[in-house]
């Protein structure tokens, strides 16, 4: 026995160890999609006297985090995106108008001295301001003597002494005590009532308070007490904002809101569950599927799925990464998609024991000559995941780590558990002496039936293309005809979604939001839910549409909240399309280096087809084309990218082993062989796919439906449009058929194949 199986068997018990542990001793972290609260996206911009770089960014964002911390959000995540982008996460606020304008809120704190009380016709000199007093006078203003740097704490009060009204008390650093006591002892210094006695604390370009020094204030001594109150007409939350902002101290530059997300919490737990009943659907058929199809061997990658599941739970927690929503649809899918390996190597062995009736030659060499296609076909997919990550925004991000988490785990559990556990059942005598049970003897009833007839569907080829010309055709029709739906995450604007006590027609609904002063607002009801769609309009005008609302549908709740500036929605929508022309080149680039350039070619039209066959239904359904779909559309290249490899590694196995046999006969054998393969993984994803589109919400079940069309698509132009394509573009290429595979004493089988 070599010591191979004993390493892999080691390697496999400690990592579902270690997984086991983190699973039951950490928690995920669950994205704001999921846990409810609201995330605000900030862009910083140049100020007169500060340039917008990181620097002054990476200060901003440290503001940003001490206000977040008064708000009440502990430790809230906050985070720079590019050079002046800031990302802050608020779980559990709900109120996005209050977020907006503590977090958003410049702060710009100086303290003045008052100079005169202007006629109409006074200017200001340089440094000088002009500005209404707290109510309303105009104050001429000298140069700031203090500013907000020189403040260390600040708190709200109430006295109850004189009347419970409440104020800011103030406390100031060494720096700041000192210019404080020097201001207002000048003030001091002229009479009583005179306007140059005043002091004005100013807040972002408005005055908050321009109180007068007290008589027994001492000319050149002022206050050296080191802490001031101030105070107003102020309510309690008035003084506890304002405070918040004194405290935290204002930004070095200017911020603009350029996207903003509420989630109710509700919504959050109602997409746990149904994910995770759409999860547990979806494997038990999955499973079922693949114990009626491979018997013990299949009940064996059943429980490999399990620990593949477990493998990936545990990574996503370990690593620390957020799981969105898109991401938990991912998580789901991937469960579907990682028995496409497990297949892959039972078909190979099926194939090596009708060579050779020993079952442990067959797995192991099943194992081994998939590894070829399996690494292909995976760095496809994490191509995909790549730009996933790089170029989508907000909770899509998430779909490509747990697409790449996916990946990686199912490489473990397809390559090294199922392999270990595998080997161990096909070495015990009660199984050898019943070798139906395996699921291995027997190359299956549609390899059979495929064997005995060996249709030929390459004979057809060009009634394939055409028929793919014509659906390519209707789908640009659609985009020409209809257009796209752009979702608001790629137009710009506001979408906000309500649900009612009492349901509401869309009518009904559409005419209480146009009656608030918004006609063209898009207007949509679904059951018990509302969702509007405006413009660029503020939290007040979403108030208002709320107001409206409640007249006919009771008591409404905010469930989700989305705004999106226009200058994002254009930069998502250009991002978009150059992921998608990243992803097809980056998949041509892969494709010719690990094959031909013909392979690579044929492979990258048919995706294009693929693509706008996806692209062209959702413009005839009118479906909302946003982050979740760009999710979608390169997850199926990716998929679709896995099916071509599979074919294309086996048409290279078998002109290489026949050279001498014409390339449309090899490539017509190749897709009979991989025909099992084909057919049983896609089921498994199709399980878990149509499981979301009946469970999921209504962005997961456009995410599911968009999955559902490219993997049927990708499949059938796997064989039926990648191989004809490669057939017209070998006949225009002089470079030989591949060299043969180095073979051992015994004949290795035929195919290769594997995928993820």
């Amino acid at each position: 026995m070599t010591r191979a199986p004993v390493v892999r068997a080691m390697a496999a018990l400690a990592v579902i160890a270690t997984s086991l542990f983190i699973a039951l001793t950490m928690s995920p972290r669950l994205g704001l999609d999921l846990r409810g609260g609201t995330q605000i996206v900030l862009e910083t911009r140049d100020s007169p006297t500060v340039k917008a770089n990181a620097e002054a960014t990476d200060r901003t964002l440290e503001v940003l985090r001490r206000r977040a911390d008064s708000l009440g959000v502990a430790d809230a995540p906050l985070a720079r995106s590019g050079e002046r982008r800031i990302i802050v996460e608020l779980p559990g606020v709900q109120d996005p108008a209050k977020a907006a304008a503590i977090i958003g809120k410049t702060a710009q704190l100086t303290f003045h001295p008052v100079l005169a009380v202007p006629d109409a016709t006074a200017k200001a000199r340089k440094g000088e301001q002009i500005m209404n007093d707290e109510y309303g006078a105009k104050l001429l203003l000298g140069p700031a003597q203090l500013t907000g740097d020189g403040v260390s704490d600040a708190g709200a009060g109430n006295d109850a002494q004189l009347g419970g009204g409440w104020y800011v008390a103030v406390d100031f650093r060494e720096q700041g005590r000192e210019a404080w006591a020097k201001l207002t002892g000048a003030a001091a210094c002229n009479p009583v009532g005179d306007p140059k006695r005043r002091v004005a604390i100013v807040l972002d370009s408005k005055v908050v308070v321009s109180p007068q020094m007290n008589s027994d204030v001492a000319c050149r001594v002022g206050l050296p007490s080191g802490s001031t109150q101030i105070t107003g007409n102020f309510t309690a939350d008035e003084a506890r904002d304002l405070a918040t902002l004194i405290k935290g101290g204002s930004l070095p530059v200017p911020v603009e809101i350029v996207e903003q997300r509420t989630v109710g919490p509700t919504l959050g737990a109602a997409a746990i569950a149904a994910s995770a009943q759409a999860a547990v659907i979806g494997v038990i058929l999955t499973a079922l599927f693949i114990i009626v199809t491979y018997r013990l061997v299949g009940f064996i990658a059943a429980i490999a799925l399990i620990c593949y599941a477990l493998i990936s739970y545990a990574a996503l927690v370990g690593l620390g990464a957020t799981l969105t929503l898109p991401g938990l649809a991912g998580f789901v899918l991937a469960i579907g998609m990682a028995v496409d390996a497990n297949v892959l190597v039972f078909e190979r062995a099926r194939e090596e024991y009708a060579l050779e009736p020993n079952f442990k030659t067959a797995l192991e060499k099943g194992f081994r000559n998939a590894w070829s296609a399996v690494a292909d076909s995976n760095i496809t997919t994490l191509l995909a995941a790549g730009l996933l990550f790089f170029l989508a925004s907000g909770p899509v991000r998430g779909f490509g780590v747990t697409l790449s988490i996916g990946v990686v785990a199912s490489l473990i559990t397809a390559m090294v558990i199922t392999r270990v556990m595998t080997q161990w059942a096909m070495s015990r005598r009660s199984v050898l002496d019943r070798p139906k049970l395996t699921g291995l003897s027997d190359i299956g009833r549609v390899r059979t039936w495929l064997n005995a007839r060996r249709p030929d569907l390459m004979r057809r080829r060009a009634l394939y293309l055409a028929v793919t010309c014509a659906l390519v055709g209707v789908a640009v029709g659609g985009l020409m005809v209809r257009g796209l739906n752009y979702g608001v995450e790629f137009t710009g604007g506001r979408l906000v979604e309500y649900s009612t006590s009492t349901p509401m027609t869309a009518d009904a609904a559409r005419e209480l939001v146009s009656g608030v002063g918004y006609p063209n607002a898009v207007v949509q009801s679904s059951g018990d839910d509302i969702s509007v769609r405006t413009g660029q309009i503020g939290n007040a005008e979403v108030a208002k549409i709320e107001t409206a609302l409640e007249s006919r549908g009771g008591q409404v709740t905010k469930e989700r909240d989305e705004l999106i500036g226009p200058s994002l929605g254009d930069e998502l929508r250009r991002n978009a399309l150059i992921a998608l022309c990243v992803a097809l080149a980056a998949q041509l680039a892969y494709l010719v280096f690990r094959f031909r350039w013909t392979f690579g070619l044929a492979a990258v039209l048919a995706l294009v087809a693929d693509a706008a066959i996806v692209i062209g239904t959702f413009a005839w359904l009118n479906k909302p084309v946003d982050g979740v779909f760009l999710a979608a559309m390169l997850t199926v290249i990716g998929y679709s990218v896995n099916d071509k490899v599979v074919v294309f590694d086996r048409i290279r196995e078998l002109w290489g082993a026949q050279r001498k046999v014409s390339f449309e006969e090899v490539a017509n054998t190749a897709i009979l062989q991989t025909v099992p393969r084909t057919v049983n993984t896609g089921l498994g994803a199709l399980f878990i796919l149509a499981a979301l589109a009946m469970l999921g919400g209504d962005s997961l079940t456009n995410f599911a439906v968009a999955l559902l069309i490219g993997i049927i698509a990708g499949t059938l132009s796997s064989a039926l449009v990648a191989v004809p394509l490669a057939i017209e573009l070998e006949k225009r290429s002089s470079t030989p058929p591949p060299q043969p595979k180095r073979r051992g004493k015994v004949a290795a089988p035929e195919g290769s194949g594997a995928v993820l």
